[in-house]
């Protein structure tokens, strides 16, 4: 049965020295702005998918994956020396979309929220109901009457 905390734990790992391992070592100028969004490791340790997300054009993220799948071998090695394993699992990166998508979602909420503005001038959404001046005036005054 595998250990979910492990697997888990060594994810983490992998994409922090994966991080570091692509600022500081990579030199392949195919390789652009990259994030690892996360890394998911099989239940035996054999296999990691590493999830990156790629900032630039289609033709830039398409040069990038070239690049880290043929880095890979490389990245592997220099795993092996940063991290104490028996065996360094097999790395496959996959291009991860769902930050774009994130922001696609996010520019769609702002197209609503400013269309619902436009709808209803008059109205301020999110503002708490403050009473009016006169009907505070009037309260503190019969409060001081009855005393």
């Amino acid at each position: 049965m595998p250990n979910l905390y492990r697997q888990e734990k060594l994810g983490e790992l992998i994409a922090e020295e994966l991080s570091d391992l692509l600022r500081t070592r990579m030199k392949d100028p195919r390789i652009g702005f990259v994030s690892i969004t996360r890394v998911e490791v099989s239940g035996d340790l054999a296999h990691a998918k590493v999830y990156v997300s790629v900032l630039g054009s289609d033709e830039e993220r398409h040069n990038t994956m070239a690049a880290l799948k043929r880095a890979t071998g490389f990245l592997r090695h220099e795993l092996a020396g940063r991290l104490v394993l028996r065996h360094v699992p097999e790395l496959v990166f996959k291009l991860d979309l769902s930050l774009e998508k994130g922001a696609q979602v996010m520019e769609l909420i702002k197209q609503i929220e400013q269309e619902h503005a436009q709808q209803q001038p008059g109205s301020q959404a999110g503002s708490p109901a403050q009473p009016d001046a006169e009907e505070e005036q009037g309260q503190t005054s019969d409060s001081m009457e009855a005393e």
